[in-house]
């Protein structure tokens, strides 16, 4: 019986050895390839190339597309889309003449540099959309400071304008300095309609 028990005993021993114990498979440990150098990297507030974009139709009257997902804030006169570090705002209000980019630059530009929030106004332009024509002011800026870390950081800026029979809405996308988001950023734009 000694025999037994002390075979028995080196049998156990053998099938814990062999990733076996009673009955059930020992955990394996199963390493993840590293992916390639060509695969994409998404810099800090880049939106991913597979997000997804839904219609949003505002009781303002203008329909946009935007991320699907991203939390919403409505007021009676705006809408803000926001994901991290990246917002989307569209502001509408009332305009009794038709905008000219002399009004862009020395009402639209002056009011952003008196915002105090560091801003440099790089370009200032008239782009062709399906909408119509809209004006384009490009600008970075810094962002409020965080209340936890107390850090801000510097956001990169496209804020639209577009105007119609007496409103004009403001469309502004921001993001942090260095992220890509051109051809997102792009779709949102060319889809902004009244209706």
């Amino acid at each position: 019986m000694k025999n037994f028990a002390v075979s028995l005993l080196a049998a156990c021993r053998a099938v814990v050895r062999a990733g076996v114990s009673y009955g059930k498979a020992r955990p394996q440990v199963v390493k993840m390839a590293q992916p390639s150098a060509d695969a994409e990297k998404n810099q800090f507030g880049d939106i991913l190339d597979n997000q997804v974009f839904v219609t949003y139709r505002s009781p303002l009257e203008f329909s946009l597309k935007v991320p699907e997902g991203w939390a919403r804030r409505e007021t009676l006169q705006s809408v803000e889309f926001a994901n991290r570090y990246n917002r989307i705002s569209v502001t509408v209000g009332s305009r009794t003449r038709p905008l000219t980019l002399e009004d862009v630059k020395s009402h639209e530009v002056r009011e952003l540099q008196r915002s105090g929030n560091d801003v440099h106004v790089s370009h200032v332009k008239i782009v062709r959309l399906p909408s119509g024509n809209a004006f384009v002011v490009t600008y970075a800026s810094g962002s409020a400071r965080n209340p936890v870390s107390n850090e801000a950081i510097r956001r990169e800026n496209a804020r639209y304008l577009f105007s119609k029979d007496g409103k004009l809405a403001t469309l502004t996308l921001s993001a942090p300095s260095g992220s890509d988001n051109a051809d997102q950023w792009q779709l949102m734009a060319q889809s902004f309609g009244w209706y």
